[in-house]
């Protein structure tokens, strides 16, 4: 099945960007076989199929969406309660507050005032703005992910893999939260690695989110400022960052710190905005909204849209996860560690920068029934998408936090 063909309708390329993104972690895995659009649609919208004994869960908060200013829109992310919490406190919102309470409030502000009143907050808003051509092309003329190696000069480590699959072996740590990061150490899970997800014990992960992209993960809570975690990171082959490169420095885990210390590492970096932006949070939706595509997908030309899926997250996971591969296999070669690094923003001007159509193909309907599986998670019946990759199966998904920091 080709590109054009995967169920992701869309003004802009969504589809195409997702085939190839999956489509370059198979060819780096060794997988010949073309991957099944449908299949990649379904991953992509996972949520769509997610079922934890048999109830979907609530996958956006109340207070998460569009609302309409005095001059324009605003995008609020609020499905972490600390976020929630800022923004009600931004915007003088009592905890019962609803949708339509914090619509009344907003619709007689003007944009900016908006946006600044929830930043000082420590809550997350953007304005919803048409793209910027100029910027995008600026950010295109770097690499869609960019692959560096440290200027240490340890010696190159052999074979990578050392089972059946592509991965075997290969340690990972997995300091990511949300969509792109688990699903790009899930697929590195898939292929064999032994990925140990370390989450703080001070920031509670929605048991959903979870269990829809930690398959194959181990996961622990644990403070990354520990000896602990240190002994972890000594025998790791990979880490994977998903936090603010600023939070990261904080923790001393940036990753000129970890290749520092760990001159054969491979460390993988994803933000929401980029390394310009180090003290910026993000999500995809606010990326959607603030890099133009959610004007692009406008429905009707006043009301944003947004793309069939939360493409750029997922996107960026396969990406990031093709690179992790390609990184092991450069360092098998040559030796060194490696930074690898890409951002949602980046992501989004590569898809804006794709070819469009003025409308989105109709919608096509396909059986689900094929591309999802079930499992026992300690006593709860999950039923989730199956993996995008060919000729592969995910194992369980494991609670968040219940396992032991240890190899």
């Amino acid at each position: 099945m080709a590109a054009r063909e995967t169920p992701l309708p869309s003004r802009l390329a969504t589809a195409e960007l997702a085939w190839c993104s999956v489509r370059a972690v198979g060819l780096l895995s060794g997988i010949r076989t073309p991957p099944d659009g449908d299949r990649i649609a379904l991953s992509y919208r996972s949520d769509r199929v997610l079922t934890i004994d048999g109830t979907a869960p609530t996958v956006w908060a109340p207070l998460s969406g569009f609302w309409q200013t005095a001059d324009g829109w605003v995008r609020t992310h609020a499905n972490y309660p600390h976020h929630a919490a800022a923004l009600r406190r931004a915007l003088s919102l009592r905890d019962e507050s609803t949708a339509r309470d914090l619509e009344r409030v907003v619709r007689d502000r003007v944009t900016d005032d908006v946006i600044a009143a929830v930043d000082d907050a420590g809550g997350l808003a953007v304005g919803v703005v048409p793209e910027q051509p100029a910027v995008d092309r600026a950010l295109r003329r770097s690499p869609l992910l960019e692959l560096e190696r440290s200027s240490n000069r340890s010696s190159a480590t052999g074979p990578i893999g050392s089972g059946a699959r592509p991965l075997d072996g290969i340690r990972v740590l997995d300091l990511t939260r949300v969509i792109a990061g688990p699903v790009c150490t899930r697929t590195l899970a898939l292929l064999g690695a032994d990925v140990l997800r370390v989450d703080p014990p001070h920031l509670p992960e929605p048991g959903w989110q979870h269990l829809d992209t930690g398959h194959g993960k181990r996961s622990v809570l644990l403070d990354a400022r520990t000896d602990r975690f240190r002994e972890l990171l000594h025998h790791a082959d990979v880490v994977v960052l998903g936090y603010r490169p600023s939070s990261l420095a904080r923790l001393g885990v940036a990753p000129d710190d970890l290749l520092a210390r760990h001159p054969s590492l491979v460390v993988a970096e994803l933000s929401a905005w980029g390394r310009d932006h180090p003290e910026r949070a993000g999500f995809d939706s606010l990326v959607q909204a603030e890099s133009g595509i959610a004007v692009v997908e406008s429905p009707d030309g006043v009301r944003p849209g947004v793309l069939p899926a939360q493409a750029l997250d997922y996107s960026a996971g396969y990406l990031l996860a093709a690179a992790v591969i390609a990184a092991l296999r450069r360092r098998e070669r040559e030796g060194g560690g490696w930074h690898i690094s890409t951002s949602l923003r980046r992501v989004a001007a590569e898809l804006l920068g794709m070819p469009r159509q003025d409308a989105p193909h109709p919608v096509r309907a396909f059986d689900t029934a094929p591309h999802v599986a079930t499992f026992d998670v300690d006593g709860l019946r999950l039923t989730t998408a199956r993996p995008a990759l060919p000729g592969l199966e995910f194992a369980a998904p494991r609670r968040w936090g219940r396992d032991q920091p240890r190899w």
